[in-house]
């Protein structure tokens, strides 16, 4: 069993229109003056500036999926119905980490201390964006790469927290992928450190499915 990919240089592009779906304007439905929109725009791409991101990857057999259990080829153990469920069609999963940096979280905590709410509140918003398009990357990685064996990963991923899949699951996760190589600790809590960093299971199926 090989370890897992480290990626040290995860390029995306900006989706602004994401970023702002986060942040509740809808296309559409919420108006923005040119000024605001000029704002929004120029604080999304200081985030952006701010942003180093960095990921692990791994592909493990499912060796057991079924009854609220997964178990994995290295012999981690799962416990949730939602997850079996999604990956009850899988022979693979595909365990993904990815994070935006520590550089960005002082500038968000800065900016909310000043009182600039506003300013915090893009930077939140643009860096969880921007980490998840990293996990999105990561899929169009691997799907490249599975082509030639007539594979692909779920459209569906499932990230500890939801569900019922307990938040407590992201240590092992973190173990699996090595992601303090990539600068993420974990808490006590099994919170991810810097924050601006996610975890996530997809499964690997059959091209034809």
């Amino acid at each position: 069993m090989k370890g897992p990919m480290f990626f040290d240089s995860i390029a995306v592009a900006v989706d602004k229109e994401r970023i702002c779906r986060r942040l509740g304007y809808e296309k559409g439905a919420t108006r923005l003056s040119e000024t605001q929109e000029r704002e929004a725009g120029r604080r999304i791409d200081e985030a952006f500036s701010l942003i180093q991101l960095k990921g692990s990857a791994l592909i493990l057999g499912l060796n057991e999926c079924g009854r609220g259990k997964v178990v994995l080829e290295n012999g981690i153990v799962f416990e949730s119905a939602d997850l079996s469920a999604m990956l009850k069609e899988c022979g693979q999963v595909l365990l993904m980490g990815a994070t935006a940096g520590s550089r960005i979280i002082p500038y968000i905590r800065g900016e909310a201390a000043k009182g600039d709410l506003s300013r915090a509140v893009i930077y939140d918003a643009a860096a969880s964006e921007i980490v998840d398009s990293a996990l999105d990357w990561l899929v169009s990685y691997f799907n490249q790469k599975l082509l030639r064996e007539n594979k692909r990963v779920t459209p569906n991923r499932f990230s500890c927290g939801y569900g019922d899949f307990s938040l407590i699951n992201q240590r092992k996760i973190h173990a699996a992928l090595e992601l303090e190589k990539i600068g993420v600790k974990i808490t006590d809590s099994c919170i991810l450190d810097p924050e601006k960093s996610v975890t996530a299971v997809a499964g690997i199926v059959s091209a034809a499915d």
